[in-house]
């Protein structure tokens, strides 16, 4: 939309801004500093009240682009003004035969509000004196207003000869445009440039610009779709946009990016695509600007829903306004990426006729195109998949999905020009296509292959076929989740799950998911497995649970794809319960053998098992970076072969009695260089909790560790261990018993930065605690590790002792960091007494914070509830956390008030900001007790 000069004038006076300058030049001729100073106040209203209009234009016809021009222009006049003012009254020898020039952004006539302004002033050979001063005093009256500014002074000449060597330089004057000044030397530029640089070197640049898009993309994280997109320099971004133009620019020797069409480079349709992007993109950036004050470029969390305000979007059944617009976003990188592919397939196709000897970028498209055996619709066209002929799917509509197998069984990329073909075809995806047999076998042939489905099923994607194919994909195709566990949208979640499996399936991943990569080639059904894999999340978006929905449109689906009765029950019963195994593993205590006979209940067969193991691990993966850990991992192996035992009939009958006493009996066995007196003593330390869920090697170690301690005379000590596989590290504690102990612990931990993932509290029988702290890995070396770890044991031994108060260390860790108001998760407590036969399991789920644990733990203690053990999990910015709880003489919580209370009182906690609690922690509660080397309480033994 283009706007008139009129439009334009009402953004700013021009003629009152001359005059009022021009008063104060005349008011203090001859004083530079007055003369500045005077200017100062004039030139800031005037911008600021012109960029506050052009504000309150984007709101009023939400043109991102126009808004963005308006800033250009109010930048141009407010320079221009500058420049006359300074020519005419203060640096009057041969200062106006400079040329002020933008280039850049600023350069295609557009200005974000927060954007910096490249300017380039081009001078004569001779360069004056008072040019160089007029130059200073510009930039200096500029950068008071509070600009920022990049600049060059350059002669034509330099510039030719830097743009010849240095890309960069070349870009920036490539989209220069004359501001003020002697036009003449900026037009003899553009003249230059024209001919002495961009001729014959157009294979270079694109190559130069392609690549440096490609690393650009690589560090702004290789994806379109990141929930919390750079809107500036990621993928499907401006910088992409931008990139096509300064390519047609220097190819086509255009100024309007308009001309593509007239070229044939896009159609008319495409042409609008890329002005409705641009536009889109623009106003997004925008608003953010306008929204935080500076010139913010990654689209955060934080920010998006006062965005997705400002841009009109309304909440709608199954999703909120900010997952529409965010959906919007998404959809539009989309529009950018399929642009970008089809600019690009044209300039190789035009530049491969030019130049057909060219090597590199373009020259790897030399090779003519030749048959496909046996696929007469197809060729293969210099390594890609290509149309023999254009009326290839009109003829006969399933060879759009015989492109994408045939794809899939040569290994070939797809021609530009074939996947335009098919978004221009997806019209002829009805309902007869879907309900084709050989469409749904090729289909299933693709998601199954054991080459590289993943990379198949995105580009099917890109084109718009699997949304048309399966209108349930459809509903979900880049649709973000607005939280701070999913990194990715839920379409492409589930390709990247997909990914994943194939990766195991190749025999790729035995060094990180070792028990699903020997599982997997034991799963009997694998076209279902798949199947389940790729529609697991379909239903996201919906007011019903994802899992129950998808679990009915797998139902609508299978029979379609050609799965049996049986396969597609298989298929529903994955994805509703795909989540089952993750909170089992991740929420619940695992030694508890309630556990695991409540889960064996649930999935009843070995096959089940192996694949929802497999389905776990591929669902976490491909969460997004960072989210899977070998702790995970090491979870769902201990759940896997605790229900495996279990289901095959293995675990044992033998009483619990018997088999803590078989237990002690062991590990006095293993400390058999030890002392009987030695043995007898620190092998009736521990209870049958502790004899019946601590390994065996632990139980020794943690001997040697009790007894070092003991012969020392310390009450107190810390042990630490790295787990590199599981990234984990180890904390071992021994201290007299408290019921805050472990409040402290976690409040002690949240000071030093670490997070808790798991903790094992057991008490001695001489009333001390022997607690296991497991908390997430931070550093890749072991020798870094341990010395973190070391600092965390320290820290906790000297809030323990009462070396450092808790209240104190924790305000210091939480000074300046932002209370997370962008997720409103709402606290949620639940009090069970049928998940374990021996505890109460009291789950807590809220937004999390530091020293939130500990502020948690506190409470319980508070409630005289014994805590055995806990689980802690954090999804991103919520936290579930569960705690296996007695009351003080080992019985369960069944009172209905007591309960009621329990829920109550944790409620409120985690309801509040944490500070008026943290002031009530207290500090060095066991020191005296440490001083004396006596126990301070005793539990109950359990």
């Amino acid at each position: 939309m283009a706007m008139t000069e009129l439009e334009y004038g009402d953004l700013l006076d021009v003629a009152a801004l001359k005059a009022d300058c021009e008063a104060v030049a005349l008011a203090h001729s001859g004083h530079l500093l007055d003369i500045r100073a005077g200017l100062l106040p004039i030139l800031k209203k005037v911008s600021a009240d012109g960029r506050e209009l052009a504000k309150e234009k984007l709101f009023q016809d939400g043109s991102g682009i126009n808004c963005a021009r308006r800033i250009s222009w109010i930048q141009d006049q407010l320079i221009s003004v500058i420049f006359d003012l300074v020519v005419r009254h203060v640096y009057r020898d041969k200062a106006d035969m400079v040329a002020v020039s933008a280039v850049g952004g600023y350069g295609r006539g557009t200005l974000a509000p927060g954007s910096d302004i490249d300017l380039l002033f081009l001078t004569p050979p001779k360069l004056t004196a008072d040019m160089h001063k007029a130059v200073e005093f510009m930039l200096y009256l500029l950068w008071d207003i509070g600009f920022k500014v990049g600049h060059a002074t350059r002669t034509v000449d330099e510039c030719m000869r830097l743009s010849k060597d240095d890309m960069t330089i070349r870009t920036a004057i490539l989209e220069t445009r004359f501001v003020c000044g002697q036009e003449a030397l900026v037009t003899e530029l553009q003249r230059r440039f024209d001919q002495e640089v961009t001729n014959n070197t157009a294979p270079e640049f694109i190559a130069a610009k392609l690549a440096e898009r490609d690393e650009r993309h690589r560090k702004a994280g290789d994806s379109r779709y990141l929930v919390e997109p750079n809107v500036k320099e990621g993928k499907g971004g401006l910088r992409d946009l931008q990139t096509l133009f300064w390519i047609a620019k220097y190819r086509y020797h255009i100024r309007d990016a308009g001309d593509l069409v007239r070229l044939g480079v896009l159609s008319r349709q495409e042409w609008r695509l890329f002005e409705k992007a641009d536009d889109f993109l623009w106003a997004v950036r925008c608003h953010m600007h306008y929204l935080t004050g500076k010139p913010e470029e990654r689209l955060y969390f934080d920010i998006q829903p006062e965005i997705a305000r400002n841009l009109g979007y309304q909440p709608r059944p199954g999703l909120s306004a900010v997952e529409r617009f965010m959906k919007h976003y998404f959809l539009v990188a989309k529009d950018v990426g399929d642009l970008t592919r089809i600019f690009c397939a044209t300039l190789e196709e035009q530049q491969a006729k030019a130049a057909p000897g060219l090597t590199g970028v373009i020259g790897r498209f030399a090779n003519r195109a030749r048959k496909l055996p046996g696929t007469p619709e197809f060729i293969e066209d210099r390594g890609r998949i290509a149309l023999a002929d254009p009326d290839v799917f009109k003829r006969d509509p399933v060879s759009i999905m015989r492109l994408f197998h045939v794809a899939d069984l040569k290994g070939l990329e797809f021609h530009p020009d074939a996947l335009r073909a098919v978004t221009r075809s997806l019209a002829l995806i009805d309902h007869d296509f879907r309900e084709n047999e050989e469409a749904n076998r090729l289909f299933l042939a693709i998601l199954t292959s054991r080459r590289d489905p993943g990379f198949v099923l995105r580009r099917m994607n890109e084109a718009g076929v699997l949304g048309r194919f399966i209108p349930e994909f459809g509903k979900i195709v880049s649709m973000m989740q607005f939280n701070m566990y999913h990194h990715y949208t839920v379409d492409e979640h589930l390709i990247r799950t997909v990914e994943v499996l194939a990766e195991i399936d190749k025999g790729k991943a035995e060094d990180i998911h070792p028990l699903s990569a020997k599982v997997l080639p034991s799963i009997e059904d694998r076209q279902a497995f798949y199947v389940a894999v790729l529609l697991h999340d379909v239903a996201k978006g919906r007011q019903e649970d994802h899992s129950i929905a998808g679990a009915k449109v797998a139902r609508k689906l299978c029979p379609r794809f050609g799965l049996n009765a049986k396969q597609t029950e298989l298929v529903a019963w994955l994805i509703e319960q795909h989540l089952l195994m993750s909170m089992v593993a991740q929420t619940r205590d695992l030694h508890d053998r309630k556990t695991i006979t409540d889960f064996a209940e649930k999935v009843q067969s070995l096959d089940r098992l192996k694949m929802l193991l497999v389905l776990t691990v591929c669902d976490i993966r491909a969460v997004g970076p960072g989210v899977w850990n070998g702790w995970k991992g090491q979870l769902l192996r201990t759940l896997y072969y605790e229900t495996e035992l279990l289901l095959s009939g293995g675990f044992s009958e033998v009483s619990r009695k018997e088999r803590a006493k078989h237990a002690a009996e062991m590990l006095t066995q293993a400390l058999g260089d030890w002392s009987q007196k030695d043995q007898k003593t620190y092998t009736k330390l521990h209870y049958e909790p502790y004899l019946l869920s601590v390994e065996l090697e632990d139980q020794v170690r943690h001997a040697h560790f009790i007894r070092e301690a003991d012969k020392a005379g310390k009450a107190l000590a810390t042990m630490v261990r790295t787990h590199s596989f599981h990234a984990i590290t180890e904390i071992t504690v021994l201290s007299p018993d408290h019921p805050r102990l472990l409040s402290i612990i976690a409040g002690a931990c949240a000071a030093a930065g670490a997070n808790i993932a798991d903790a094992q509290i057991f008490t001695t029988s001489d009333g001390r605690a022997l607690d296991t702290i497991l908390v997430n890995r931070e550093f890749p070396i072991d020798e870094d590790e341990m010395r973190r770890a070391a600092t965390i044991g320290k820290m906790i031994e000297d809030v323990l002792s009462g070396r450092k108060r808790l209240p104190e260390v924790i305000a210091t860790r939480s000074k300046g960091k932002k209370k997370n108001k962008t997720f409103p998760v709402q606290p949620h407590v639940t009090i069970s007494n049928t998940l374990s036969n021996k505890f109460t399991v009291v789950e807590v789920e809220c937004l999390d914070r530091i020293g939130l644990l500990a502020e948690i733990t506190a409470v319980l203690s508070d409630l005289s509830l014994d805590i055995h053990s806990a689980r802690i999990t954090t999804f991103g910015e919520k936290v579930i956390d569960t705690f296996y709880v007695t009351d003080l003489v080992g019985q369960k919580v069944t009172n209905e008030n007591r309960q009621a209370s329990i829920v109550t009182q944790l409620k409120a906690v985690m309801a509040e900001q944490g500070d008026e609690l943290r002031d009530r922690m207290p500090s060095g509660i066991i020191a005296q007790a440490v001083q004396r080397a006596v126990p301070v309480q005793k539990k109950a033994k359990v």
